[in-house]
C-alpha cells in the first residue's frame, strides 16, 4: 500500500525524518525490497550498476552499528560551514534549532530504530579526479534518493546522514564490507513515520540559486 501523493507532493515532502520515526514498529522486509527494486531503476554511469544496499535489522547488530554511529557523531567530522553557508542555514528562524533537536533525539534513540540502510558503491574516490568522483557518486546518489522517495511513498521515513564517514572503516568491518574496494556512501535510519503529514521545507528563494546562461 502506498500513500496517495502526487509526484510533486512526493518530491516536496520527502523530509529528513528524525523525531517522527516510529521506533516500536518493525519494517517488513518486503517493503525494503520494494524500495531497493525501485532504487536500482535509477541512472547508473555506463550501466555499471555498482550500487549495493546493506540493511541491518538484527537487534544485536543494530546495537553494534548504533554505537559506531554515536561515536562517529562525536568526532564532529566534516569541514565547518563557510561564511556563505551560515546566512542560508539560518535564513528561516528556528530551522537549525529543530534540526539540532532532531539530531540529539536520533543520537539518544539510534539503537531503537528498526532498520538501518547503508548504501554503498564499488570503487573509492580518495585522490580521484573530479571526473572520476562525479562518475562514482553519480552512480549511487540517484539510487539512494529513489530509495528514499519509494520509502516515503510507503509511509516510511528516512534521513540521509554521513555519520559513517569518520568511522567508515570500522563500520565496513562490522558489516563485512571490503573497505579497500567499496565505499559506504551514507547511513540511513529507516522506520515507519508517526503520521504522514509532512510539508515542504523552507528554502532560500529560487533567485539565489538559479543561474541563466552563466553564473
Amino acid at each position: 500500500m502506498t500513500l496517495d501523493l502526487t509526484p510533486d507532493q512526493l518530491l516536496s515532502t520527502t523530509r529528513a525524518v528524525r523525531k517522527r520515526l516510529d521506533l516500536d514498529r518493525p519494517v517488513p522486509r518486503s517493503l525494503i525490497e520494494e524500495c531497493v527494486d525501485l532504487a536500482t531503476q535509477a541512472p547508473t554511469g555506463r550501466n555499471r550498476q555498482r550500487w549495493h544496499f546493506i540493511v541491518v535489522t538484527d537487534p544485536e547488530r543494530r546495537r553494534l552499528v548504533g554505537d559506531i554511529f554515536r561515536r562517529a557523531l562525536a568526532t564532529g567530522g566534516g569541514q565547518p560551514p563557510t561564511e556563505r553557508d551560515l546566512p542560508r542555514m539560518f535564513a528561516h528562524p528556528g530551522s537549525m534549532e529543530r534540526i539540532s533537536d532532531g539530531l540529539r533525539h536520533l543520537h539518544r534513540n539510534i539503537h531503537r530504530v528498526p532498520a538501518f540502510v547503508v548504501p554503498a558503491v564499488e570503487g573509492r574516490t580518495e585522490g580521484a579526479s573530479v571526473l572520476d568522483q562525479s562518475m562514482t557518486w553519480g552512480s549511487i546518489l540517484p539510487a539512494v534518493w529513489s530509495f528514499m522517495l519509494a520509502a516515503r511513498a510507503r509511509g516510511l521515513g528516512t534521513v540521509w546522514t554521513t555519520a559513517q564517514g569518520p568511522l567508515e572503516k570500522e563500520l565496513a568491518d562490522a558489516l563485512g564490507v571490503p573497505y579497500d574496494e567499496v565505499m559506504l556512501a551514507a547511513f540511513i535510519p529507516l522506520a515507519f513515520t508517526v503520521g504522514t503529514d509532512f510539508k515542504p521545507a523552507h528554502r532560500i528563494p529560487r533567485e539565489r540559486v538559479l543561474h541563466w546562461e552563466r553564473w
